[in-house]
């Protein structure tokens, strides 16, 4: 069984929305504005290209990434290389972009359960809110790698819903805090 990984840039208040500017988000970009940079606190980015073998999305985020990260061939060279999934009922082949690798369309939260279920290496889940949402609700992901940033951004889409249900305990496996008040938080989800 493959490992289902969920990667995000949080608020302390749990917004994921927009982190790098994506527009219609009124915080669009919150990762980097009064900030200060420091490359260490992205060092799980770096290491999650060289750890997961493929990509999972929600056609949200397909869309606001396909047209930037194929060209982005010196950072993003790893994830550019490995298959990529898309969660979507509504998005057809012929939507999918050509020079990004191998892109499957997924329908349904079972598809993605079949797909955990096959051979191969861990799957990392970018951006999609409100897939990691139903993900999450279902009981699909198995670790968590979370940068949670020191800002407090009020209305914005959440990493987790506010759904009524079971507790979900979590096993914290690794932590850092940086300079800049960033702090890296992986977590294993105990079944």
């Amino acid at each position: 069984m493959r490992t289902l990984i969920a990667t995000a840039f949080v608020s302390l208040d749990g917004v994921v929305e927009a982190p790098g500017g994506e527009p219609g988000y009124r915080n669009a970009g919150w990762t980097f504005k009064d900030i200060e940079f420091d490359g260490a606190a992205f060092e799980l980015k770096g290491r999650e290209q060289g750890e997961t073998t493929a990509m999972l999305l929600g056609r949200v985020s397909y869309e606001a990434f396909s047209p930037v990260w194929p060209g982005m061939t010196e950072e993003f060279a790893g994830y550019n290389a490995m298959p990529k999934y898309v969660v979507s009922t509504t998005l057809k082949d012929e939507d999918l972009v050509s020079g990004w690798g191998e892109i499957s369309i997924l329908r349904s939260l079972e598809d993605v359960a079949a797909l955990k279920a096959t051979e191969g290496g861990p799957i990392g889940i970018h951006g999609s809110a409100t897939l990691h949402r139903a993900l999450s609700d279902e009981g699909l992901i198995d670790r968590y790698h979370l940068l949670m940033f020191p800002v407090l951004l009020g209305a914005g889409k959440r990493l987790f819903s506010d759904s009524d249900k079971d507790k979900q305990n979590l096993k914290l496996v690794e932590s850092e805090s940086y300079s800049n008040g960033i702090q890296k938080l992986v977590y294993d989800v105990i079944r």
